[in-house]
């Protein structure tokens, strides 16, 4: 398998994971998910670890139409609201390349399985990475990120976990992917509705227990849809999980906010918005209202946001 890396999306996590590799002679370049004009240029990249250690490295960057076929391993860290776009800019250049998703929500692998892609694979982050500034950003590893199969071997998964693991990032096979997707895709409701619209960083919920109060609210909702459907999840576990995240990133600005204040949209349609759309098939969105309505105001938020700019 060629071992060529590239990663599409040039954000926070995109650019991090992409030095890294680099400082450790990896094969890699970075490929804009959203633009697709045909340039070629080299990025100098500076990534600021919590030790205050500066990385950097220059990341070869190019567009979609550059390739008429991937060789390699391709890696999503664009925003998964373009995954349906992009499933179809990458079909019939993709050829035998696996596809690994670095991205949070849920149902974010579905149109790359409808448009037949042959191996798909999913990774939970548990990591934060902020831009400070152009091409310079903050970030924090909190624990190994796992991936798992969705469409593909063991095999091909052992071999990606190898590929894309650095001493900064790491990375580890997990075979019961689907129940930690559930579990980081219900923390995620949590952080990334309740902190953009209290415009507050990620450590909050160790902070104030009146805040902590609305996230056992919102973990306690969202449990009740996965158990229906058969994915079981402790609310202790959950909470245990988003108290961890929010004292090991205590300072930085959770994905949703970072959005927003760049007047950009976010991805809440696949955490809170998904799990009432999921509800609703299932007959019980009455038990995911506080969980929905978050997500409903994020929506608007991150729209007037965004329209801002375009005026």
């Amino acid at each position: 398998m060629n071992s060529h890396i590239y990663i599409i999306g040039s954000g926070a996590i995109g650019m991090a994971l992409a030095v890294f590799l680099k400082l450790e002679n990896r094969d890699v370049t970075i490929i804009r998910g959203s633009v697709d004009d045909g340039s070629i240029y080299k990025e100098e990249i500076f990534v600021r670890l919590p030790n205050q250690k500066l990385c950097k490295a220059e990341i070869d960057v190019k567009t979609i139409s550059h390739f008429s076929k991937f060789n390699g391993l391709i890696v999503l860290t664009n925003k998964s609201f373009g995954n349906e776009n992009l499933a179809k800019a990458l079909k019939e250049k993709v050829g035998d390349s696996p596809m690994v998703i670095l991205q949070n929500g849920l149902g974010i692998e579905q149109p790359f399985i409808d448009n037949d892609f042959p191996e798909v694979y999913r990774c939970v982050l548990f990591v934060t990475s902020q831009l400070t500034e152009k091409n310079t950003l903050n970030f924090k590893p909190i624990s190994s990120c796992p991936i798992g199969i969705i469409k593909g071997n063991v095999e091909t998964l052992n071999w990606i976990s190898s590929q894309l693991s650095t001493l900064n990032f790491q990375f580890k096979s997990e075979l019961t992917i689907n129940r930690i997707i559930w579990k980081k895709a219900i923390a995620n409701s949590v952080f990334n509705s309740i902190c953009p619209l209290l415009e507050i960083d990620n450590g909050i919920f160790h902070r104030d227990e009146s805040v902590l109060m609305i996230a056992k609210r919102i973990i306690a909702e969202c449990i009740c849809i996965s158990t229906e459907l058969g994915v079981e999840l402790e609310a202790k576990e959950v909470l245990e999980s988003l108290l961890q995240i929010s004292k090991s990133s205590e300072g930085q600005l959770i994905s949703t906010l970072q959005d927003i204040n760049n007047h950009r949209l976010t991805e809440i349609d696949t955490l809170n918005l998904e799990i009432a759309r999921i509800a609703a098939t299932l007959g019980k969105a009455s038990l995911v209202q506080e969980t929905r309505v978050l997500g409903e105001l994020v929506k608007i938020k991150s729209q007037l946001s965004f329209n801002a700019k375009k005026s």
